[in-house]
């Protein structure tokens, strides 16, 4: 029996956005605590999207290089089911929350994703992003041909994914998940529920094709 690739919608920033993602299909709803995002969530809006969330769907919070005691106000908040870490935080920190959590990458030749996995041996997963000055992939995807075919962890693919392309990708690299933001918005932080169906669909179809 195939894998079903799990979705992400990431960067939510509206109750609506992320009520349409959960009709659509879409198996986790990504909120930004990350001060310089266009699409960063306030505790109190966080908690509104919180609200629409229905069971079995992972609310993930994403943080970047955040200091200890923000991350716990926002799990003392918030439902927050699983910890994205999206800077240069090191095993120990993420582990100091006793949550799951899975850590970001942000791919460049040169990076050696397999030392990097092996450095988290405590994450539920690793995220690939693009590489970019600041943090998050810029809208862009990287060199697919950069992931090594055994990763030690399951593998989130990210960065510049959109309706066009998610289906080839996850026919070549089999991902436990996808995560998107901008390939899915009408506006910084506005999900589109057009985009939103069509990479779903685009995901299905992936799954679809022979390995």
């Amino acid at each position: 029996m195939k894998q079903r690739t799990r979705i992400k919608i990431c960067g939510i920033t509206r109750p609506e956005d992320a009520r349409a993602a959960v009709e659509l299909g879409a198996d986790a709803i990504g909120l930004v605590f990350y001060e310089a995002s266009p699409r960063r969530v306030s505790i109190e809006q966080a908690w509104q999207i919180a609200r629409v969330v229905p069971p079995f769907i992972t609310l993930v919070g994403l943080f970047v290089n955040e200091s200890k005691l923000a991350v716990r106000r926002a799990l003392e908040a918030l439902p927050i089911q699983l910890l994205q870490f999206h800077g240069e935080e090191e095993e120990s920190y993420c582990r100091s929350f006793h949550a799951p959590y899975i850590k970001a990458a942000r791919v460049k030749p040169g990076l050696d994703l397999l030392e990097y996995a092996a450095s988290f041996p405590g994450a539920q997963g690793l995220l690939l992003d693009a590489w970019s000055e600041g943090y998050g992939g810029g809208g862009k995807p990287f060199d697919w041909n950069l992931v090594p075919r055994q990763l030690p962890l399951p593998l989130i693919l990210s960065g510049g994914l959109d309706p066009g392309n998610v289906a080839d990708a996850i026919g070549r690299l089999r991902p436990w998940a996808v995560d998107v933001s901008s390939g899915v918005e009408s506006a910084k932080g506005i999900k589109d529920a057009a985009r939103m169906a069509a990479f779903i669909a685009g995901a299905r179809d992936g799954d679809a094709r022979p390995a």
